[in-house]
């Protein structure tokens, strides 16, 4: 859960500096809305603020408003989830369809996360990469 509210978390805030924000501010409102619908006045009112707080400290080169909006959002995103953890997929799909798609590349790459996981047995070899790969062995 928490891989999931932080890779969420940055691609809202990493959002907030782009030319898609209104789309993913419009995304992150339609997602809350479903949920608590009593909530989004004050969730958009976060995001528009938030955004201010991020453009700012930018522009001077302070990356702690950015990392303290991160958190902010983390925890509002894992409360959701722990109130309703089925909520879990949606907001994966979320991050996966309409938040990381606005992110630039550099971004997206930095939220983007691969697990790979293998087990061998015996005497067997396990060959993993989440890129390109070059083997090159000698004989055995």
């Amino acid at each position: 859960m928490d891989a999931l509210t932080l890779a969420a978390a940055s691609a809202v805030v990493g959002t907030m500096t782009t030319q898609a924000w209104e789309q993913a501010r419009q995304t992150v409102v339609a997602f809350w809305r479903q949920r608590h619908p009593e909530e989004v006045p004050a969730i958009d009112a976060e995001l528009v603020y938030g955004r201010t707080q991020v453009t700012e400290a930018l522009a001077v080169g302070d990356r702690s408003a950015e990392e303290a909006l991160i958190g902010d959002w983390q925890r509002k995103l894992r409360r959701l989830l722990t109130e309703d953890p089925s909520l879990g997929a949606e907001l994966q799909r979320l991050l996966d369809e309409e938040l990381t798609p606005l992110l630039p590349d550099a971004e997206a790459a930095r939220i983007t996360k691969i697990r790979m996981n293998a087990k061998v047995s015996g005497h067997g070899k396990v060959y993993m990469s989440g890129r390109d790969m070059t083997i090159n062995e000698g004989p055995s």
